[in-house]
C-alpha cells in the first residue's frame, strides 16, 4: 500500500492550493483519512481529518479556510486550502488507516510530505 501526495508550492498570503492523496495497492477498504503538517522546528500537527462516513474535524488555526474531502471511488482524499497564511508554511502529510484483506488489521500508512510555502 502505498499513499502518494500531491498539489504542494508556493504561494502569496490569501492564495489557495488543492492537497491530493492517492492510496493504491492492495486495499481492501479505507476508513478515516487525515493530513497532517509539520513546519520547521515543530512538531507535527493533525490539520484535518474525515472519516469514512464524511464527517470530518479541523483543528482550530484552520477551520473555515481548508475543507478536507474524499472520493472512496478513487481512493482519495483532498484538502482545499484557502486564505492561505504564512504561518501555513509547513510539509505536509497524508495519512490513511486501510485494511489490505477482509481480515487484515487496521493499519496506519503515511504518504511523503507536500511543501506548502506560503509567503506575505
Amino acid at each position: 500500500v502505498q499513499l502518494q501526495a500531491s498539489g504542494g508550492g508556493a504561494v502569496q498570503a490569501g492564495g489557495s492550493l488543492r492537497l491530493s492523496c492517492v492510496a493504491s495497492g492492495n486495499i481492501f477498504s479505507i476508513y478515516d483519512m487525515g493530513w497532517y503538517r509539520q513546519a520547521p522546528g515543530k512538531q507535527r500537527e493533525l490539520v484535518a481529518r474525515i472519516t469514512t462516513g464524511g464527517s470530518t474535524d479541523y483543528v482550530d488555526s484552520v477551520r473555515g479556510r481548508f475543507t478536507i474531502s474524499r472520493d472512496n471511488a478513487k481512493n482519495t482524499g483532498y484538502l482545499e486550502m484557502n486564505s492561505l497564511k504564512p504561518e501555513d508554511t509547513a510539509a505536509y502529510y497524508c495519512h490513511a488507516e486501510i485494511k489490505r484483506s477482509r481480515y487484515d488489521l487496521r493499519r496506519g500508512y503515511w504518504g511523503q510530505g507536500t511543501l506548502v510555502t506560503v509567503s506575505s
